[in-house]
């Protein structure tokens, strides 16, 4: 070994110190820092599985909240629309009423028009009565030519005149 160049006592010097290097740097280097990217690899492996966990997570809660606000508007649309009938009764409800209103307001208006009529007709009547009878009276007392009647007529018209 010595013809090629070879210290026998050098090279198993050599490997028994590198021997004993990898003896101690796998002991004290090579399991902790083997053990630390292993403890790093499971983090970055549970890190993407909570981060995918969360995506589907955040992908649900968008899907129930784009759920909730279609039934939102669907039962937003079902107010308005229950609304909008309501008012549209209300509105019918109204004019009729106002109808039935007017007409009896109008009934009652040709009641009362009737009754002031029949009050008129029957103080007419009554005046006409009362000169019927003054002029019954004078005619009575005395008894008249044409002339005389005409002007009896006249006074008795005149007198129930001023006393209206």
């Amino acid at each position: 070994m010595e013809a090629l160049g070879i210290n026998l006592p050098g090279l198993l010097a050599q490997i028994v110190n590198v021997g004993l290097l990898l003896f101690l740097l796998s002991r004290f280097a090579f399991k902790p820092i083997m053990s630390m990217l292993d403890q790093r690899a499971e983090r970055i492996k549970d890190s993407l599985e909570a981060a995918e966990r969360a995506r589907q997570d955040v992908a649900a809660s968008q899907a129930n909240i784009q759920a909730q606000l279609d039934a939102a508007r669907r039962e937003g649309q079902v107010i308005i629309e229950q609304a909008s009938r309501a008012a549209e009764q209300l509105r019918n409800e109204t004019v009729d009423q106002a109808r039935k209103e007017a007409e009896a307001l109008l009934v009652r208006a040709q009641a009362d028009f009737a009754l002031e009529r029949e009050k008129a007709m029957a103080e007419l009547r009554r005046q006409f009565a009362d000169l019927t009878m003054a002029a019954a009276e004078r005619v009575v007392k005395q008894s008249l030519d044409a002339s005389a009647h005409q002007r009896l007529i006249e006074e008795v018209l005149e007198q129930g005149g001023r006393n209206n």
